[in-house]
């Protein structure tokens, strides 16, 4: 196909499984404050908050993404290779970086801060409550650290690190 694909071969094959369950849980409750931030503001938004989450975080973009990762089937730090092989076909690594999940992804987790935090913000500005403050501050610090610490380290050791437009580090980075 004349398009070579490079893996980072200096990358871990398999992510441990405590790497997995610790990114897995900041997950959680990435989901669980936001869909908390869009009770306060209407039940109704929270119970569609958290649908929409799962839905595009666990199934359409492991769909759209994992598939075509080299990681398929096996456990990259989330996990998600494993949990895409159990539904669905394995796809083609080539197709990767021309994935549509590439595109959704970054939508999809940033609406997932955005949306509950304009929500929050609007309804402490209608009822002040400091739990309503307490999950604006720690949405905001998993999101912080989910978006970059966290997303930083896992790309430092990713083997699809030189072939993702999503990588978090540069080529040259080492360690």
């Amino acid at each position: 196909m004349g398009n070579e694909i490079k893996i980072y071969d200096q990358g871990i094959e398999n992510y441990s499984n405590t790497n997995v369950v610790l990114n897995n849980l900041i997950m959680i409750l990435w989901i669980t404050l936001g869909t908390i931030g869009c009770w306060f503001f209407n039940p109704l938004i929270g119970w569609i908050y958290i649908t929409v989450a799962v839905i595009m975080i666990y199934i359409v973009l492991r769909k759209l993404l994992c598939i075509n990762c080299y990681y398929y089937n096996k456990s990259c730090g989330m996990g998600w290779g494993k949990l895409s092989a159990l539904f669905f076909k394995e796809g083609n690594i080539e197709k990767f970086k021309y994935s549509l999940g590439l595109k959704l992804a970054p939508l999809t987790y940033g609406l997932l801060t955005i949306i509950p935090l304009v929500l929050l913000i609007i309804s402490m500005i209608f009822q002040f409550d400091i739990f309503k403050l307490i999950v604006l501050i720690l949405l905001l610090l998993v999101a912080f650290y989910s978006g970059g610490i966290s997303r930083k380290k896992g790309c430092r050791k990713c083997k699809m690190r030189l072939i993702c437009p999503g990588c978090a580090v540069s080529e040259e980075t080492t360690n």
